[in-house]
């Protein structure tokens, strides 16, 4: 009962450590999961840190550029090419396509503007559009460091556009940079390979008191007067905005860099949710994109980063867990295995006992049989010597009798039966005493031990009767 009871302990503890080691594994490969994830989600949130720093410098940079133009207003042409000459925002914050200057004007009279495009870039540069719904206008009188391609967006009317002009009125009202929504750039229209773009806006102030919404006193200015101040209502007058326009393919590979080898699919839209229109993309955006804000000047964009790896991701996790479930099969193999020998030793064992206890059987079944032989052989040897007349009577009749029980226990032991056929007594008593043994017929008679003995001997003491004194004489 003990080793019943230390054997059913032994399995239950198998498997509880089999539970214990696959539950182990479980929270093991669980954890790897949400860790790798986790580094995933951290290195996105790296990634966006570093895009809404490199949007703050270009910020930055435009603010320079406003102290600039508010410090001197007639010199601003000369003043901001040095100082973005030295500042150098190309290098220092890649993905910028220069900085502008949007002077305040009427639009019946571009005069004014035309004035300072004239200053500026020593040539005749006309305003346009022409058609505008506006009082008022903001064309482009400066954009710096000067390339051809940004040429194309001198004298050009931003007020006169409607997505344009939503960013600079935030941009008025709140006195704080704006951002546009996506358009294309008036400089793309020379560009070989065009691409989406926005712009972000700075106002300037007005630093005098205004006594016309739309012109100063004294008539229309010279491009040495004081500049046209714009007005709306309840707000501050703007004589100019300082912008900058961006192209997103270069902003986005510009801040991104090298990163873009180690990144599998990465997607920016401008604004949230499935309407905003995508701007920028690359790669294979995966199921376990991790999604980070970006601040653009008064806008939020959404980024949306993949990493693609899925072999640290489930890979090592399905790994840890596969390892433990393996462990956990084979600690139950092995308490299979143990039971299996402990059942093939308890048989052995069990074989062993029943075995010596047929031995046990046996040689008491030989021992009583013995005894019963022992007891015969006196009994015959007794009675024999009452019926016989000398020793040389006694020895054959008890050799003749002992001969026959002799015979009868051969047929027994030989034929491995429990039982012996009379008639073969007979027709062996008959062939010993040398007559035909097909004389003798009759029914099938089967003896057990005892009987066949007694019959044997019977059997004998007629057939030598018989042939001492009767029909076998």
């Amino acid at each position: 009962m003990g080793s019943v009871w230390a054997d059913r302990l032994m399995a239950l503890s198998m498997r509880v450590i089999g539970f214990v080691i696959v539950a182990a594994a479980l929270a093991g490969a669980t954890a790897s999961f949400f860790y790798n994830q986790s580094q995933e989600a951290d290195q996105a949130a790296r990634v966006a840190l570093q895009m809404n720093t490199r949007l703050r410098d270009h910020v930055a940079v435009l603010e320079g550029v406003r102290a600039m133009y508010q410090s001197d207003t007639a010199a601003s042409g000369p003043g901001i090419r040095a100082y973005l000459a030295a500042l150098r925002p190309q290098e220092q914050a890649p993905g910028m396509e220069g900085v502008g200057i949007a002077a305040a004007m009427r639009r019946d009279d571009p005069s004014t503007a035309e004035a300072q495009l004239r200053a500026n870039y020593g040539r005749d540069i006309r305003v346009w559009p022409r058609a505008s719904s506006q009082k008022v206008g903001f064309p482009v009188v400066l954009v710096e460091p000067y390339t051809p391609r940004r040429d194309a967006a001198l004298g050009f009317d931003m007020y006169s556009e409607t997505t344009r002009r939503e960013a600079m009125r935030r941009a008025w009202q709140t006195g704080q940079p704006a951002a546009s929504g996506i358009v294309q750039l008036a400089q793309e229209r020379a560009a070989r390979v065009k691409q989406p773009g926005f712009l972000i806006y700075i106002p300037v102030y007005a630093r005098r008191p205004v006594e016309s919404p739309a012109l100063p006193p004294g008539g229309p200015p010279s491009a040495t007067d004081a500049p046209v101040i714009a007005t709306l209502p309840g707000q501050r007058p703007v004589e100019a905005f300082i912008y900058a326009p961006f192209r997103t393919e270069d902003m986005m590979r510009a801040i991104l860099g090298e990163q873009l080898k180690s990144i599998d699919g990465v997607e920016v839209s401008a604004g949230k949710g499935p309407s905003a229109p995508v701007v920028f993309r690359h790669g294979t955006l995966g199921w376990d994109a991790h999604e980070q804000v970006l601040r653009v000047a008064d806008r939020q964009w959404t980024i949306r980063i993949s990493y693609g790896r899925f072999l640290d991701r489930l890979g090592r996790p399905l790994g840890i867990f596969l390892f433990g479930l393996a462990l956990a099969l084979l600690a139950m193999q092995l308490h299979r295995l143990q039971r299996r020998r402990l059942d093939a030793a308890q048989t052995l064992a069990e074989e062993r006992a029943r075995h010596a206890e047929d031995r046990e059987l046996m040689i008491g079944e030989m021992a009583h049989r013995m005894k019963n032989a022992f007891a015969r052989i006196g009994a015959l040897a007794r009675i024999t010597a009452r019926e016989s007349s000398d020793l040389a009577d006694f020895e054959t009749r008890f050799d003749g009798r002992l001969r026959a029980l002799s015979d009868a226990k051969q047929m027994l032991v030989t034929g491995a039966v429990d039982t012996v056929d009379l008639g073969q007594i007979v027709r062996r008593e008959l062939e010993l005493a040398g007559r035909v043994a097909d004389s003798a017929s009759g029914p099938e008679v089967r003896l057990d031990d005892e009987a066949s003995q007694a019959l044997s001997l019977a059997v004998h003491e007629i057939v030598t009767n018989s042939i001492k004194y009767g029909a076998l004489a």
